[in-house]
């Protein structure tokens, strides 16, 4: 899931065959087990400031460029989502310590059916567009159906369970779902669309990218921009919602500008000039010694590192299974077993990462040890379609941590290569079928790939010591989405955001519906009709235990194909900025949530 809900409702007379759909009430939040971290009459999230003061100005870099602003179609390159996540609202939100439940945003009640039938959103009265229009339900079902009709591949699978949308009355709109489905979270998943408005796009293309400001109902407005240099965002003083317990106490600044960077270590100058207010860091070297100056030692620009609770992204060397050589899981293996991570956190990271372990990482839903309970009951149903030693060894990635254990590896490498088909001539290791040695190449995006050619450097020499040559190119950040959109590689340097609470997208990244449709989030090209029934697993639970199995099982599956190698993440976000602004102090592990902070003097 990438974000959460649930509800009852009224009788109603639907005509599709003159069926009756079950009694439901009206909810104040959609809560995925039923329970919500906040009560129905809460005034504000506990971790803002419900009386932080409006105005001022910050600015932030982010990297590439742009020439679109729907960040939900397959062509052109989006602006990062900034427009739509600050102009657009949706019809509700979730919170950092609640991420299981939908509160009220554009709908301000919803309803679900004890069978679970469908979803409705009662729209709120005072929910309008920038233009003074009200948002309606017309305009939820438009939103929806672009996205559905015109958008990525990835929303076809991601609402596949509804089976209609249907306007009850202006302000009031319902999704049915298909019979029989039992998919928990897509009340949730629904309640967080952004909504268009219809009217704005009529004589448009939702499918063409476009640079025309899409007319929206959220905090901000754009102001103005310049592709391939920045993005400027107003506050809207009229903003509908200001006062609703979901956004009280958010988004304070008066302008949010984005620059644009090619290349991160150069925001580190543009922070110091005074050219940006705050960035994050994503090379532990320059947190380590990067920030040694006067500006940081008299405390202009602080230096913090912010705790979070959210799922680790996902960052690896993905390979592409479509490629003839990476087909036996063995020859995955043998390459994971060359990569030293432990070097690279000692020499280069400074210790500051832990290993991702899991697809899973830091949502407490990782597969551990041997299956046990819940979990191995469910591996059990595919005992026949399953390796025995998914039942029997615990997932483990390779440890570096002494010279010894690195030959062992290489060592273990040269035999599941030899497994495979391949062996030595004239030192390279080669495919005794065909006669082809094992070549690869990695693609890196030029935005951070140049942190990325230091930890290759000792991949590389590894592979080179059992006859594997690998080559690692960096590519200008449009040409690689291009290039894994079209799955135009060998391996890359890929990187998957991962929800707190896994649920449909999982069918979109690993599934096998998803695996030869262009542009979708599946460039692994993953076939594998056990994860294809785990997943389905995980959307269908009923039980929050076991949904929290079908998850660890998923995990353990994927682990044991070698479908990628791991890289690591940090516990915290490192957050340096510019001592002009102040943050709510909270208990709640927010990491870096600037629509949270406020200027020390708003002027």
């Amino acid at each position: 899931m990438l974000r959460t809900t649930i509800n009852r409702f009224f009788w109603t007379l639907l005509f599709a065959g003159w069926s009756f759909s079950a009694v439901a009430e009206t909810l104040p939040y959609l809560a995925l087990y039923g329970k919500a971290q906040y009560p129905a009459d809460f005034t504000n999230f506990s971790y803002v400031n419900p009386d932080a003061p409006k105005g001022g100005r910050m600015v932030m870099p982010t990297y590439g460029t742009f020439d679109n602003f729907n960040p939900f179609i397959f062509k052109g390159i989006s602006d990062g989502g900034y427009t739509v996540s600050l102009t657009l609202d949706t019809l509700g939100v979730g919170a950092v310590n609640d991420i299981a439940t939908v509160y009220p945003l554009l709908a301000k009640e919803f309803e679900y059916p004890e069978d679970k039938s469908y979803v409705g959103f009662i729209l709120d009265e005072r929910a309008k567009f920038h233009n003074g229009k009200p948002v309606l339900a017309k305009d939820v079902i438009f939103s929806y159906k672009a996205l559905v009709e015109k958008g990525q591949p990835f929303y076809k699978v991601y609402y596949a369970d509804v089976d209609r949308v249907e306007e009850v009355n202006d302000r009031h709109v319902r999704f049915y779902f298909k019979k029989g489905s039992q998919n928990r979270e897509l009340p949730l998943i629904l309640a967080q669309m952004s909504i268009y408005s219809e009217d704005d796009w009529v004589g448009k293309d939702f499918s063409e990218p476009s640079l025309v400001p899409p007319l929206g109902s959220g905090p901000y407005v754009l102001d103005k921009f310049e592709v391939n240099k920045f993005i400027q965002f107003k506050r809207n003083p009229d903003y509908w919602a200001k006062d609703l317990p979901t956004r009280k106490g958010m988004f304070n600044f008066d302008e949010l500008r984005y620059d644009y960077y090619q290349d991160t270590t150069v925001t580190l100058q543009a922070l110091f000039a005074g050219n940006i207010d705050a960035r994050e860091e994503y090379i532990a070297k320059i947190w380590a010694v990067g920030y040694d100056n006067d500006i940081i030692k008299s405390g202009k620009v602080l230096k913090k590192d912010i705790k979070h609770n959210n799922a680790a992204p996902l960052q690896n060397f993905a390979f592409n299974l479509r490629k003839d050589k990476f087909k036996d899981k063995r020859v995955r293996q043998a390459i994971a077993l060359a990569f030293n991570f432990e070097w690279a956190n000692e020499n280069l990271f400074y210790k500051q990462y832990t290993r991702i372990a899991s697809f899973f990482p830091n949502t407490g839903m990782e597969a551990t040890g041997l299956p046990q309970g819940k979990e191995r009951e469910i591996l059990e149903k595919y005992k026949d379609k399953l390796e025995e030693s998914i039942f029997t060894e615990a997932p483990r990635l390779p440890s570096h941590r002494t010279p010894e254990e690195t030959r062992k590896n290489l060592k273990k490498a040269v035999k599941l290569l030899q497994a495979a088909g391949y062996d030595f001539v004239n030192g390279k290791m080669t495919n005794l079928a065909t006669q082809e040695p094992l070549t690869i190449e990695v693609l890196g995006n030029s935005a951070n790939g140049a942190a990325f050619t230091r930890v290759m450097l000792p991949f590389i020499a590894n592979l080179k010591k059992i006859g594997i040559k690998m080559k690692f190119r960096n590519i200008e950040p449009s040409v690689f989405k291009n290039r894994l959109d079209n799955f135009d590689f060998e391996m890359a340097i890929a990187g998957f955001n991962v929800s707190r609470m896994p649920g449909n997208e999982q069918t979109e990244m690993w599934g096998s519906a998803s695996a030869d449709v262009r542009g979708s989030y599946n460039i692994l090209g993953l076939k594998n009709p056990v994860v294809d029934e785990l997943i389905k697993g995980i959307i269908s639970a009923q039980r929050q235990e076991d949904y929290e199995a079908y998850v660890r099982a998923l995990d353990r599956v994927l682990l044991h194909g070698w479908y990628l190698i791991p890289h690591w993440y940090s516990p915290t976000q490192r957050v340096a900025y510019w001592n002009k602004f102040e943050q709510p102090q909270t208990t709640v592990k927010t990491g870096f949530l600037p629509q949270t902070w406020w200027m020390k003097e708003a002027k």
